[in-house]
């Protein structure tokens, strides 16, 4: 028994080790197609994308074995001072960060850049997982629920000021975990409530939807008022209640169309939701996506063989939109088997997770489901035009040292909770 509690290769689960290492082969050489020149550029020229990018594959092997290193309960017990200094490392862009592309999230070192906000979803997963692992909490406890909502929101109200709003939204996935463990479906139910009622605003205009919620809530307080037969200033007080709340909240998406977000925001959602056709500016790089995805047709064109890819026809190609590559090159059976192998990491997660003995463990691992669950689903759905753009990238497959050193992180920190479960806890 002490024998097999020392050695940190015991138990590992080599089912998720392996879907880990193939989608990163994968991944690398969907980037080598999309910024190699021509077909015979040296692999490890590390001055190219595809040579910076295996370097940085490489360099996950030291990490994933300093992970492995520390006992299980060493990311129990360190949880929140891991999570502050992620915060620390999130505030520092403030002061020391260099900014690219209009966005404070990176920090040089001798022209290596590393993004904390990459790093700060694991920790923030572990805070959650020690915050929620007490046996005196409580979903159900208003209090409880505000301090999660604390630990989830703080890192990314820090990243939404970088400003970097897309991977801000990843926090949003936590709700599912807390749904999960106990909270009420209705916080999930009035997100996407809320957020169909921004997109509705955004397209029929301020008036239209306010007419439509008046005659919506009305005739639902009306009904529920037959049913339960409450007295008529009961249900008033209810309508003025919920038609207010709803009237701010359609006039608040007006006042943030056009008072915060950038000309650049406001053109993508123009264009998402068809209100303006543009394929030369802010919508290019969807339209080019698209139009390189549906190119591949269902074989595909061959790897090295698309020529929309290896024209460079979709701006920074390798990056969110590696996607696109897959598509022209491998074609609709290659991009099914690469979402069948998401699916794949995603079950497997999620089944260990269950089988998990100890409810730290079990709520980092959903933790962790979660966020590459919204990873994935932003990434692909942006690509094929049916989201935004928001700068999401696609787990194991973009290009970036510190997206791959951070997903192996989470990924990898879950593994060696998994691996001694039966030893450590």
């Amino acid at each position: 028994m002490r024998q097999e509690k020392n050695n940190i290769f015991l138990n590992l689960d080599w089912v998720l080790i392996l879907l880990y290492f193939i989608l990163v082969a994968f991944g690398w050489m969907n980037i080598y197609a999309a910024s190699s020149t021509n077909t015979s550029g040296e692999v490890f020229d590390f001055s190219t994308k595809y040579g910076k990018q295996i370097l940085w594959i490489f360099l996950s092997f030291p990490l994933i074995i300093f992970i492995l290193f520390f006992n299980s309960k060493f990311y129990e017990r360190f949880a929140s001072v891991l999570y502050l200094i992620s915060l620390t490392s999130l505030v520092g862009l403030f002061l020391f960060g260099k900014n690219i592309n209009g966005a404070t999230s990176w920090y040089n070192f001798g022209g290596v850049g590393l993004q904390p906000s990459e790093f700060a979803k694991a920790f923030t997963a572990l805070a959650v997982a020690k915050l929620m692992s007490d046996r005196q909490y409580s979903l159900k406890l208003i209090k409880n629920q505000i301090k999660a909502f604390i630990i989830i929101f703080t890192p990314a109200f820090l990243i939404t000021l970088q400003p970097d709003p897309g991977s801000a939204l990843i926090y949003l996935s936590f709700f599912f975990v807390l749904n999960r463990e106990g909270l009420t479906l209705s916080y999930i139910i009035l997100g996407f409530l809320a957020i169909l009622l921004f997109i509705l605003t955004l397209y029929f205009g301020t008036k239209i939807i306010l007419l439509a919620c008046f005659i919506l809530i009305t005739l639902a307080l009306l009904y529920g008022m037959y049913k339960e037969r409450q007295f008529l200033r009961f249900n008033l007080l209810r309508f003025l209640t919920i038609y207010a709340i709803v009237g701010l909240f359609v006039y608040g998406v007006g006042f943030a169309y056009n008072s915060v977000f950038e000309q650049r925001h406001r053109d993508r959602f123009d264009v998402l939701l068809g209100r303006k056709i543009d394929t030369k500016n802010i919508g290019y790089n969807s339209y080019q996506s698209e139009l390189t995805i549906s190119s591949g047709g269902f074989w595909g064109k061959g790897y090295l063989q698309g020529d929309r890819t290896q024209g460079h026809f979709v701006p920074e190609q390798h990056t969110d939109y590696i996607f696109s590559t897959v598509g022209e090159e491998w074609g609709f059976w290659g991009s099914s088997l690469v979402i069948i192998l998401f699916m794949g990491l995603l079950y497997r997660i999620i089944y260990l997770a269950e089988t998990h003995t100890n409810k730290f463990g079990r709520i980092y691992g959903y933790g962790l489901a979660s966020i590459l669950f919204f990873h994935i689903i932003v990434n692909i759905g942006m690509v094929i035009g049916l989201l935004p753009t928001v700068g999401i990238p696609l787990p194991f497959f973009s290009y970036g040292g510190s997206g791959l050193w951070g997903f192996t992180l989470l990924l990898f920190i879950f593994i060696r909770l998994d691996a001694h479960k039966k030893y450590d806890w």
